[in-house]
């Protein structure tokens, strides 16, 4: 570079900090300035020597994210400071985390300290899903530390999407995804709507070019069509606001290309069908004590003139949304026949919508009550403290937690809950308290008995019915939708398995030692490898409930006494045995071995569908072909949208499942002399057997003789036989047999 070139980039980045100072939203004082000034020379310094792909000086990278910040988050000076300094540590060996908290303090170090373990952990290459997953639960745990960190990582991001247009498009396509798997919905949680909508619309520039240029030309081409509908719909609410006295502003406002894109996909219509590409928005002046009161008044003004549409009015004044957001959403027959959105909104509520995070602070009243921003940071460290040990899975469920409209319900005392749409009786009674969803036994809504899996609307009333024996099982988790609910089941159901784990140790070691074989390590590897096992838990548990049974343990003897086939065998099948680690793992592994269809989980005939291959574990669907039977497809299939839409009576539940932790449905008919007395010894008997469920029973008495039918759960065959043993031993039983 020439010494004029040098000169040129220096005043280039003068001029971009004097800007950065200027475009603040928070107003900064002579110290705010001072520590910003010295975190732009210390970042000057760090990047002294580094370039960005396209050629430009390194520093121009955090002033801007300093400036999305500042201008269009809204933070303070010290998240100002904290961004200018948010990839020094990282890219200067001069700096460390150390020197940042002597110069700056223990906050922002913390800040730039988390900021930099997120950096680094997406740096590494050509990471597998669970890895990435794995370093997206990691960043949300920095959530604990400052919320900051995830806010200034957001805007870190913005400006790389701003600027990857000199990346490799492989490159470009990783990133704009990880934007849309992650960061999209984050910004969307903390009421960041504005950046949420430039990261999306950003992410489908480079996921799928074609599309968004398109749609762009589309709304380029029709723009000045829309503006002219805009003003025509405007004037006539414009009359009558100024007859009210109203001091307002009113916008037209473009739906994104993304949301655009999502309405065609989800309504299989063109660009032209899409009606809604723009909204209305009226802002008005007014104190908090008239707000509400205005915004009706406005309500009631536009729905004078244009017919409302009831379905579909959003009252988030009277309930504002968990990130804060407050409006009154109405949709309107407009002219020509168009349905048109109208959002009402006060300049405070509509500075809390672009602004979010910041916008709630400068509001917040002193002594006030905790706010939903917070409310949901804390909620969201219960969900990260979730014990899920597959980081997929939790980056899932997360992202459910993120993206989720919400329902209000009540509880018996009349306050309100918010919880996610598809939200369950469950879920309800893990959101009171997780004690009270350990012990939930049953749910009242609106007075009325119903399922756990009965899914709330909003308004109801959820009481929630609990017994000291109650406790989580598997099935729960087929109720349970939200993070915390599903992650407090697992955790119980997992230290359920441990303790039957532990009891099947016992029985293995007693039932071994009349086989003349130790329990130690070296049998239990054995016995791992011949049932094929992965840990020992899985073995202990499989004893524990009865599945590996004495022919069983006595096939595994006599396989052993005979060493030389056994050697050959093992020779022959060369299959590593699990290591050690493996082995010890304190966890029970499913084997996805079956596939069910139903409710009632029937073993039928089925096929795997070749257009999108599942494979075990994958969650799918059966469809019900005319000429080939059951086809099952993967529930993210292709073809799944089209087939269930146009054929959903054809469609059948299905999942896979692990045939030794199955459970299954047995008839038991009983035949006898009847007594007083004789119901309750049979229930008592059935009851007290441990893995047993009754779901029905009935019993019929003639003459002095009596004929009963048990429905029966139950996990294999070994316990059905000893029940039916035990059943056989009551007084005045003929006969027992299972149907």
């Amino acid at each position: 570079m020439t010494a004029e070139d040098i000169e040129k980039e220096n005043a280039a980045i003068a001029k971009a900090y004097k800007e950065l100072l200027k475009v603040s939203y928070t107003t900064l004082s002579k110290e705010d300035k001072h520590l910003i000034r010295r975190a732009f020379e210390v970042a000057l310094d760090g990047h002294k020597d580094q370039r960005r792909k396209s050629g430009e000086a390194y520093i121009f990278h955090p002033i801007a994210v300093a400036k999305i910040v500042a201008q269009e988050i809204g933070l303070d000076a010290t998240s100002i400071a904290a961004a200018l300094l948010h990839d020094v540590v990282e890219d200067s060996p001069d700096y460390e985390i150390k020197d940042i908290e002597k110069e700056f303090g223990k906050t922002i170090a913390k800040i730039v300290d988390g900021l930099t373990k997120i950096s680094s952990l997406s740096k590494e290459k050509d990471m597998d899903v669970s890895l990435q997953a794995e370093n997206f639960r990691k960043m949300l745990l920095t959530l604990n530390d400052d919320v900051r960190v995830i806010i200034i990582k957001i805007a870190d991001r913005l400006h790389n999407m701003q600027t990857m247009d000199s990346m490799r498009p492989d490159k470009q396509d990783k990133i704009a995804s990880e934007t849309l798997y992650i960061y999209a919905p984050l910004a969307h949680r903390i009421g960041l709507y504005t950046i949420k909508t430039q990261l999306e619309d950003l992410s489908l520039k480079y996921t799928e070019p074609d599309v968004y240029n398109d749609i762009l030309n589309k709304i380029k081409e029709s723009k000045e069509q829309q503006d002219l509908y805009i003003e025509q719909f405007s004037d006539v609410v414009k009359k009558a606001l100024d007859k009210e006295h109203f001091e307002y502003t009113i916008k037209g406002r473009p739906k994104s290309i993304f949301s655009i894109r999502k309405k065609m996909l989800n309504q299989g219509v063109s660009f032209d069908e899409v009606y809604d590409k723009f909204a209305i928005r009226i802002i008005y002046k007014s104190d908090i004590a008239n707000e509400k009161f205005l915004a009706w008044k406005i309500y009631s003004i536009v729905t004078d003139h244009f017919r409302p549409n009831p379905l579909r009015l959003r009252d988030w004044i009277t309930s504002p949304k968990t990130t804060g957001y407050e409006a009154l959403h109405i949709t309107v027959m407009g002219p020509k026949g168009r349905w048109v959105e109208v959002q009402v909104r006060s300049e405070r509520m509509n500075e809390i919508a672009e602004k979010g995070y910041a916008a709630h602070y400068k509001y917040k009243q002193d002594g006030e009550k905790e706010d939903s921003l917070e409310n949901w940071i804390n909620k969201l460290q219960e969900a990260l403290e979730s014990t899920e040990s597959n980081a997929v899975d939790f980056v899932e469920q997360f992202k459910l937690n993120l993206y989720s409209q919400e329902i209000y319900v009540f509880t018996p005392k009349g306050d309100l809950k918010s919880l996610p749409k598809g939200a369950t009786s469950l879920d309800f009674a893990f959101n009171i308290h997780t004690e009270v969803g350990m012990k939930t036994r049953g749910a009242k809504v609106n007075g009325k008995l119903v399922p756990l899996s009965h899914e709330l609307q909003t308004g109801d009333q959820v009481e929630i019915l609990t017994s000291e024996s109650a406790k989580p099982n598997p099935n729960w988790l087929e109720y349970a939708t939200t993070a915390r609910a599903r992650g407090k089941i697992k955790s119980a159901l997992k230290e359920d398995r441990k303790i039957i784990g532990e009891e099947g140790k016992e029985i293995l070691r007693r039932k071994l030692k009349q086989l003349k074989i130790n329990l130690d390590e070296k049998t239990v590897n054995e016995l791992v490898n011949y049932f094929k096992l992965k840990t020992s838990l899985d073995l202990f548990y499989r004893v524990g409930i009865g599945f590996i049974d004495n022919a069983m343990l006595k096939n595994f003897a006599s396989s052993r006494s005979n060493a030389l086939m056994s050697f050959i065998k093992n020779k022959i099948s060369r299959k590593a045995p699990p290591s050690k680690e493996q082995l010890e793992k304190n966890e029970v592994t499913s084997n996805y071995d079956l596939l069910v269809f139903g409710k009632d989980e029937e073993k039928l005939d089925y096929k795997l569908a070749n257009c999108c291959n599942p494979i075990p574990g994958d969650k799918v669907f059966g469809f019900l072909t005319v000429s080939e039977g059951i086809k099952v497809h993967k529930k993210n299939c292709p073809n799944a949208l089209s087939l269930q839409s146009n054929y959903a009576y054809r469609i059948m539940t299905a999942k896979w499942v692990d045939s030794t932790q199955r459970e299954f449905s047995a008839k038991i008919a009983l035949t006898g002399i009847d007594h007083i007395g004789l119901v309750n010894e049979i229930t008592t008997i059935v009851s007290e057997n441990m893995h047993v469920n009754m779901k029905s029973l009935s019993f019929e008495s003639n003459d002095g003789l009596f004929s009963g039918k048990i429905s029966v759960v139950v996990k294999n065959n070994t316990i059905i036989k000893k029940l039916l043993d035990k059943l056989k031993k009551i007084n005045g039983i003929d006969k027992v047999t299972r149907v």
